[in-house]
């Protein structure tokens, strides 16, 4: 007869303890009863937040519908266990008895709700289940304001939740910063930024005293003092407690702050019960992340299977996160807690980016880091810190800025076969090289084979890069998809959107992907649509897949307002205009400053001001600019043969004609160009994608140079052109770069990339030699034709326009919580005193 082995709770832990079980040989001697309160299946709660955009259960099942329908394991769901008889070895529901010769305990946690007289009250809500979500959808209905307790990793994605129910967000936070667990003083200041700016409010060191019947709001909360705020409901995200209760009543041994005490086993004081994730304590210490739960799920599976090497010691809390859209990351002993240690910090404010590395006393070993605003640094930084390499002669390195501006990689090829690639599922290195010797010939095969990347996801990047270089070694030709959730490049999305019609990222990701989409397919497939359509950003089939600026047409800065840039093609102004600008920079008090493309850019706006400032330039005749897209910025000129005794060809109407002509063209990077009247070269053309310069007998095309971090020099392209070939050149340099350029690659690198560089492209663009010269004319032709003012779009859509406003109902407006000092005759910034300048 089959033992039986009952588990308690199918969370994404006990889901997983499930699937390691089946999968070993002593799974053959027992019978499984799994037994879930929830009436779902097991689902993906990392990612619990989607459910708001899918409504779909399914879409964040674990596994299956079959995994549960194997002949050794049934599954019971919305059956709660209510006592345990640990004499008669039986689990105890409402609907009967299940008796156990060994049971596992995966029970999870409960939101932390404070202490706090009226938490009772109907739209006090908590953030955990799917059911948790239906609840707070439903309170959401007629409400315009919600508030989360709790500004911690939970309180954090609870608010960007409510932010996508349309609701005014805040956060309420009793510490002194966000994220007070994984970040510093400047680390959670910064991230308070970047939250605000994207319209949440922040409240530290707040603590509720009370929740009241509000007056203009459903709810009143009050702090300490007179002070108070209102809302319509309140989602409690303050922390997590371990669920403890089944044990607490069967008389198993608790740690001295809750939760069931452990060993290295994941055995409790009872030898036949075991406990797994964060119900369980170990060492003293909660872990309150997937990838130590699974860790436990693999020890007791290990030991209840009669081996005693498997075991849990603890386990990496290093998490990496992007919080409504900005990264966060913290590694190891984030606040060098260690002693002796050293720290660098590096910090940009025109950027947005901290990086902080704590390191030993000896300078050789990275023991933590924390990173806001960027997480490109956090791969790197982590196998460093894990697998204890040795660090650099200059660890300041792995965080300062490159030439390239890429971080400093620490390659695949460094690191050591033992090294934790996926800390969630415990995959080494040498895990996917032996997959990749038993057969394994893509991500999908190293994933399905080690589990790899299939938990929180945060290894993804790190995963692809190590795969591709053992491919490389291997003599393999590369997959160069974009990710995870779209077996193309760019160049591939490109062509099936254009060739099948696509329209909606959807649609996209039905037809020829999987998943939900990430940060990297979604604003690709954005700009291919605006590419290929040519469709406003704020239709309902684009809205989310772009960041904030292309999201507000305009460039968010470092203290939370935007700019303002009008086109002013070719430099070309009219005093009427002009005088404009000056008045609307003068009416909402902005910050005014020339461009080096020559244009005026305004800066200071909030999010609600900008339809405002918008129409008012518009009625003067100007457009949107386009500054905040991957698009044509300017073109620059000099004055040419109209005023300048040295021009030879009328470079501002040429300018003019170009930037009319390609306002509209959304490409994978920003383009830039530039039209000189004579060779002394005033415009600058040489260091653009497009430049430009008069010769006696036309013009002469430049292309693919740029500015910026990594400046390059823009090649001869073609002489003496008349004005209707150097047209018809341009469009079809840009619209070629369109279609075949990898995402977010500039002009430069794209052409040095291409098999044959300049030649080759000479070859496509002047030769002919594809036969795409008619269908890249046609194109660009089609771009132009549909072009529209984005700014004039918006304001004239009401539905469009609702998305600028900074608050409903708002009391004052966003820009009197904006603080601002006064320089050189105009508002800026107000500057943050760091401490080493008081020093």
């Amino acid at each position: 007869m089959s033992k039986q082995l009952v588990v308690v709770g199918n969370g994404m832990v006990g889901h997983h303890f499930v699937e390691q079980w089946l999968a070993s040989p002593a799974a053959a001697d027992y019978q499984v009863q799994v037994l879930g309160e929830e009436p779902h299946p097991a689902y993906d709660r990392v990612h619990l937040s989607e459910y708001f955009d899918t409504q779909d259960p399914a879409q964040l099942r674990l596994g299956d519908e079959a995994f549960y329908q194997q002949e050794r394991v049934t599954l019971h769901l919305g059956e709660q266990v209510i006592e345990i008889d640990r004499e008669a070895r039986q689990v105890i529901t409402a609907q009967g008895r299940y008796p156990y010769d060994t049971l596992v305990l995966a029970t999870g946690s409960y939101p932390f709700v404070p202490p706090i007289e009226g938490r009772e009250r109907e739209h006090c809500l908590v953030y955990r289940t799917l059911d948790d979500l239906d609840a707070i959808q439903a309170s959401a209905a007629g409400a315009r304001r919600g508030v989360v307790v709790g500004g911690g990793l939970l309180g954090l994605e609870a608010a960007n939740a409510l932010k996508k129910l349309g609701l005014e967000a805040h956060v309420v936070e009793f510490a002194p910063r966000l994220m007070p667990v994984q970040l510093d003083d400047q680390g959670g200041a910064l991230l308070r930024q970047k939250i605000e700016a994207l319209g949440v409010q922040v409240h530290t060191e707040k603590g509720t005293r009370s929740i009241d019947t509000g007056e203009e709001y459903r709810l009143r909360m009050c702090f300490a003092g007179d002070d108070y705020l209102e809302t319509d409901l309140i989602v409690f995200s303050a922390g997590i407690r371990p669920q403890d209760a089944l044990a607490r009543s069967s008389g198993l041994v608790l740690g001295e702050r809750g939760g069931i005490l452990i060993d290295n086993h994941c055995r409790t004081s009872d030898p036949d019960i075991f406990a797994i994730g964060e119900c369980a304590i170990w060492n003293g210490g909660h872990y309150g992340l997937v990838a130590p739960g699974y860790s436990m799920a693999r020890a007791a599976v290990a030991t209840i299977g009669g081996t005693s090497s498997v075991t849990f010691t603890g386990a990496d809390m290093s998490t990496k996160l992007k919080l409504l859209g900005v990264d966060v990351g913290s590694i190891g002993d984030a606040h060098g807690a260690t002693p002796g240690t050293l720290n660098y910090r590096y910090i940009n404010e025109v950027e947005g980016v901290y990086r902080r590395l704590v390191v030993s006393a000896d300078g050789k070993h990275l023991l933590g880091a924390i990173l806001v605003g960027d997480n490109s640094y956090y791969d790197t930084l982590l196998q460093y810190a894990l697998n204890g390499i040795e660090l650099p002669a200059n660890p300041e390195s792995l965080i300062l800025p490159t030439s390239s501006g890429a971080p400093v990689a620490l390659g695949p090829g460094a690191l050591p076969y033992e090294a934790t690639i996926c800390s969630c599922h415990n995959v080494t290195k040498g895990d996917i090289c032996e997959a990749m010797n038993d057969g394994a010939v893509s991500l999908s095969d190293i994933k399905c084979a080690t589990k790899a990347a299939t938990g929180c996801g945060g290894c993804s990047a790190m995963l692809k890069n190590l795969f591709e270089n053992e491919q490389e070694k291997r003599g393999v030709q590369v997959d160069r998809s974009i990710c995870e959730h779209f077996p193309y490049t760019r160049q591939e999305l490109f062509h099936l959107i254009k060739v099948e019609g696509i329209r909606s990222f959807g649609e996209l990701i039905s037809k020829h992907g999987k998943g939900h989409g990430c940060e990297i397919c979604k604003p690709t497939a954005a700009s291919i649509f605006a590419s290929c359509w040519n469709e406003h950003v704020h239709e309902p089939a684009h809205v989310g897949l772009q960041d904030t600026n292309d999201t507000f047409l305009a460039n968010m800065q470092k203290n939370g307002t935007y700019s303002v840039v009008p086109r002013i093609p070719g430099g070309e102004i009219t005093p009427a205009m002009l005088i404009v600008i000056g008045e609307v920079g003068q009416k909402y008090n902005l910050y005014t400053k020339i461009t080096g493309g020559q244009r005026i850019d305004l800066f200071g706006a909030t999010l609600d001001e900008l339809p405002l400032i918008w129409e008012e330039l518009i009625a003067a005749g100007f457009e949107t600019g386009h500054a905040y897209g991957k698009s044509l910025r300017t073109v620059k000129s000099c004055v040419g043969s109209t005023w300048c005794r040295y021009g030879v060809q009328d470079s501002v109407s040429m300018a003019i004609l170009l930037e009319d002509r390609y306002k509209g063209l959304r490409s994978p990077h920003k383009v830039k160009m530039a039209v000189s009247g004579c060779t002394r070269e005033c415009a600058e053309a040489q260091s653009k994608d497009i430049g430009v310069i008069a010769t006696e007998n036309g013009w002469n095309l430049y292309v693919c140079g740029n500015g910026g971090m990594k400046p390059r020099h823009a090649d001869l392209f073609a002489t003496d052109l008349d004005d209707a070939t150097l047209i018809r050149y341009i469009d079809r340099v840009l619209m070629f770069y369109v279609y075949t350029a990898d995402r977010l690659q500039r002009t430069s690198v794209w052409m040095e990339g291409l098999k044959g560089g300049l030649e080759y492209l000479r070859e496509v663009v002047i030769d002919d030699s594809l036969g795409l010269g008619a269908e890249l004319e046609s194109r660009m032709q089609h771009v132009i034709d549909t072009y529209q003012c984005e700014w004039k779009t918006a304001v004239q859509d009401p539905n469009k326009r609702k998305r600028f406003r900074s608050y409903v109902n708002a009391d004052q407006p966003r820009s009197a919580r904006i603080q601002m000092i006064e320089e050189r005759g105009q508002l800026i910034p107000a500057r943050e005193i760091q401490e080493e300048e008081v020093a």
